[in-house]
């Protein structure tokens, strides 16, 4: 059992042994695009969304190096066709981004620091192929998968943290930019990977117009395709555990449903549903994850017209919003639209893409845009309201 190699099934283990709501299913859509042009996804979803639970899902059914298959009896994937087919066949690389931040914060070098620890394990596990010198960890791949005829399934956990961290432009960013499209755009990465899977908080980085790795299939807040269902929980799902939790299901509709993504009209916050269980009360669990402080940062910018939509979403009301330009970069914010898809991606709003409308989901979350508002003393009519 490895760091970032062949992690085996502890944490979905764990996972299995809390209140679990089955979100196997997703797990069958990845299956689909195993070995297609669609084999490389950056699925990104806002903070406390399951984007963990979801990469650890995975690394523990495609992970050759643990028997997984008791693990998911019982749940949706073992209906699936695809289930025998790729059930631990696989060596997987399992990255969490945050591990290198939290060790070298602000080191331009970030990116040797990834490559050189991810080889060294690699190496290790596969000590009968020996690498040669100036090997970068795609070319010691390259040469595991010519010897072995198997290729990896790897994803990277928050894989836009360094993004968050370094400004666009700074050698951390390019460094990692360029290693990205070394590993996933370089002639190899077909043999090399049977799939990729990216989680995080914010899509690909554009530049200009274009995706920085535009050979990935994005799934977002604001474009789920046929994700959607997998990023929260559904009303039937929160049903049950207030049932079984005797929980008053109006309450918790009303503090942290409202999210729309992609067709399902009605997903509630994962998180905040399972501490309001664990607790036993509904309350704001979101000021525990994210401050507002973040949020009155970008609306203290004040565009034109964006604290008159922020007042109105208060009361109740939509906005129009276009997020096609925005960089998909937090430091990169220059109009209205890119502060209203900033916190759609964080969800603090929610995106009704038919009507390219955006709007406060909840009572939660209202809660946090009311000090945000208040942090930047805007002067408010005492009609705003939650929704």
């Amino acid at each position: 059992m490895g760091i970032f190699i062949n992690k085996g099934n502890l944490d979905f283990r764990e996972a299995l042994n809390s209140e679990y709501v089955d979100k196997t299913g997703l797990i069958g859509v990845v299956n689909t695009t195993l070995f297609t042009r669609q084999k490389f996804s950056c699925v990104t979803r806002c903070r406390r969304f399951g984007k963990s639970m979801a990469a650890q899902m995975l690394a523990a059914y495609y992970d050759y190096s643990c028997d997984s298959r008791s693990l998911f009896a019982g749940l949706e994937i073992e209906r699936e066709p695809s289930f025998e087919k790729h059930l631990n066949k696989y060596p997987v690389l399992y990255i969490d981004m945050t591990d290198f931040i939290s060790r070298f914060k602000g080191d331009d070098s970030i990116v040797s620091h990834i490559d050189r620890e991810v080889q060294a394990e690699v190496q290790t596990a596969f000590p009968d192929i020996p690498g040669e010198d100036g090997d970068d960890l795609m070319a010691l791949l390259t040469r595991i998968v010519l010897h072995t005829n198997t290729p990896f399934f790897f994803i990277i956990d928050e894989w836009d943290a360094i993004c968050r961290e370094f400004p666009s432009g700074s050698k951390g960013m390019d460094s990692y930019v360029n290693w990205l499209r070394r590993m996933f755009k370089s002639v190899t990465a077909n043999m090399a990977f049977a799939g990729v899977y990216l989680t995080g908080i914010l899509p690909i980085k554009k530049y200009d117009t274009q995706s920085a790795l535009n050979n990935f299939w994005e799934y977002s807040m604001v474009e789920p395709m046929n994700m959607a269902r997998f990023f929260g929980f559904n009303k039937d799902e929160v049903r049950m555990l207030a049932e079984k939790y005797q929980m008053n299901f109006t309450e918790l509709e009303a503090w942290y449903d409202g999210y729309q993504i992609g067709d399902e009209k009605s997903i509630f916050n994962p998180n905040s549903v399972m501490m309001a269980i664990n607790s036993r009360r509904c309350r704001s669990f979101w000021s525990g994850t994210s401050s507002f402080n973040i949020v009155s940062g970008y609306i203290d910018m004040n565009f034109e017209g964006l604290k008159d939509d922020i007042v109105s979403m208060l009361a109740g009301e939509r906005c129009g919003v276009d997020p096609t330009g925005f960089q998909n970069d937090l430091k990169e914010v220059h109009s209205r639209d890119d502060v209203l898809t900033v916190l759609i991606h964080l969800g603090y709003l929610s995106y009704d893409w038919r009507e390219n409308e955006c709007y406060i989901p909840n009572y939660e979350v209202a809660g946090e845009m009311v000090n945000a508002v208040k942090a930047v003393k805007w002067h408010v009519a005492p009609a705003m309201r939650l929704p």
